[in-house]
């Protein structure tokens, strides 16, 4: 079986081919009548339409609005907690502040980041350089525990489209709750990399994991135009993520950082391309779904926002959501809560 590196990966990556109302809300203008979202689907109360989840938000990006944020959606969270953070490749120019996530940290008691080994060989590739890597990006504040470093453990795909079971980091399950503390931005397979990818990819373990999460459990192609794309990955990613989601119930809760939202994903390193789009805030839910299509409507909305949506829809992004839907992961209808 040939071995990619990260390099080749993301080089490959890149060339593959194709209660407020909303004007209350900073930054976000006064409809989502354009966004190509399934349902564009803001509400502004439940009210007569049925459910729908809440999603708090925040124009500031800082520890202080971090923290409120998670405050109001915390009521789950207990025990010992696990911190899901994309910690980055090395020197990445894109990945959250470490002072913002330090101070968000000390404020969760009992809690340790967590990330799990990379599929393809870099220098997140072994758990040795792994603790590396966290110590050149500042990941020195508080434990973080590479969950498949002694394994991994298989957790249930309940309903799945295309996987029964998903082989994570075996220490996933040393942990009562999880906070899913995510850089949204672009994603160069998935089009998108919000709370979904990052638990989905995030959480799997490197070696077994992975592999099931991109479809290549027999075999890594070495072209990467025959790797599963599209509109299987998506599903994958959903089947992925539904085993997390399950896993912990109603104490997991979701974040979503919009800031320095490049095409590329963190696990680009210093090659990401130079965001294009400006920062956005910061959102909120127990809701997965409604987490990620609130903050998908939000880059809709935006002037500046050609590069990445034209990543988002050359991939096939959007269809993460609707596998989420499908799944009944959560409610894509919302009513967005600004904490300012």
């Amino acid at each position: 079986m040939k071995e990619i590196n990260r390099r080749d990966f993301v080089k490959m990556a890149g060339a593959a081919a194709a209660g407020l109302t909303l004007s209350q809300v900073p930054g976000l203008g006064n409809a989502f009548a354009q966004v190509p979202v399934i349902g564009s689907t803001y509400v502004p109360k439940a009210g007569g339409n049925g459910s729908c989840a809440k999603v708090y938000f925040t124009e500031h990006i800082d520890a202080q609005h971090l923290t409120k944020l998670y405050d109001i959606i915390n009521e789950g969270i207990y025990g010992k907690v696990a911190i899901k953070l994309h910690t980055g490749e090395p020197h990445g120019p894109n990945i959250l502040p470490r002072d913002m996530v330090k101070d968000f940290q000390g404020h969760v008691p009992d809690s340790t980041i967590v990330e799990t080994n990379t599929l393809y060989r870099g220098s997140r590739y072994t758990t040795e350089d792994h603790r590396k890597t966290l110590e050149t990006n500042g990941w020195t504040f508080c434990p973080v525990d590479i969950m498949d470093e002694e394994g991994d453990v298989s957790l249930p795909v309940r309903g799945g489209k295309h996987l029964k079971e998903v082989a994570m980091g075996a220490h996933i399950t040393n942990y009562d709750s999880m906070i899913v503390l995510t850089h949204f931005k672009g994603h160069a397979m998935g089009g998108f990399g919000g709370s979904l990818k990052n638990i989905a990819i995030g959480c799997a373990s490197g070696q077994v994991g992975k592999r099931q999460v991109h479809g290549v459990v027999d075999k890594m192609p070495t072209d990467f135009g025959q790797w599963p794309m599209q509109d299987y990955l998506m599903e994958l990613l959903a089947d992925s993520g539904k085993a997390t989601v399950d896993y912990f119930g109603k104490h997991i809760v979701f974040l979503n950082v919009m800031r320095r939202m490049s095409v590329d994903c963190d696990c680009a390193g210093v090659s990401a391309a130079e965001p294009t789009i400006g920062d956005i805030g910061i959102v909120a839910s127990t809701d997965i779904l409604a987490a990620d299509q609130a903050s998908i409507d939000m880059v809709y909305r935006r002037p500046d926002n050609h590069d990445l949506v034209e990543r988002i829809e050359s991939r096939h992004g959007l269809h993460q959501l609707a596998a989420m839907r499908d799944l009944k992961m959560g409610n894509d209808k919302y009513e967005l809560i600004s904490i300012d």
